[in-house]
């Protein structure tokens, strides 16, 4: 039986990468370990198929991702207009570090992200703005109240993400 945490890095196949890179052209977002890539790669699937819309971010090929931003805007937006919409504490949850990560790249890439649209706009960002009723959300506040929380996440996350 082999443990994982003695392996050492001679343990590694000859020519095995230990990071991946995911990129907007030449421009490194994120260089994370091979398991944490891994992981969030499985992610991007899941909320592919959950949203049934296309990430944006391509497939891993010589332990290099491209991600088009504009494919990758429309997705992220998405994202939070589905997190607002769900009033249903564990699927809230088990999105949100999905989401903060996803927030991180947006940011690292220039991304606009529509707080407005989803619902978790800064206060005053909506003063004057039209807001369509979503079920399971109780108050505007709330919605913001959720933005502000996605947005302290990645704050702190992005410490951990290195470039």
């Amino acid at each position: 039986m082999i443990r994982l945490d003695t392996l050492t890095l001679h343990d590694q196949p000859k020519g095995a990468a230990l990071s991946q890179y995911f990129d907007i052209g030449d421009e490194t977002l994120w260089n994370p370990s091979n398991g944490a890539s891994r992981l969030f790669q499985s992610q991007v699937s899941v909320f592919e198929a959950e949203l049934e819309l296309s990430s944006g971010i391509g497939p891993m090929e010589n332990d290099e991702c491209q991600i088009n931003p504009a494919v990758f805007e429309i997705f992220l937006n998405a994202l939070l207009v589905q997190h607002r919409g769900t009033s249903h504490a564990v699927l809230r949850a088990l999105s949100e570090g999905f989401i903060a990560t996803v927030l991180v790249l947006a940011e690292r890439a220039g991304i606009r992200v529509d707080w407005a649209q989803s619902g978790a706009a800064p206060d005053g960002a909506l003063e004057g703005a039209q807001t369509p009723a979503v079920t399971g959300m109780s108050t505007l506040a709330e919605g913001r109240a959720r933005g502000a929380g996605l947005r302290e996440k990645a704050r702190e996350l992005a410490q951990h993400m290195p470039r």
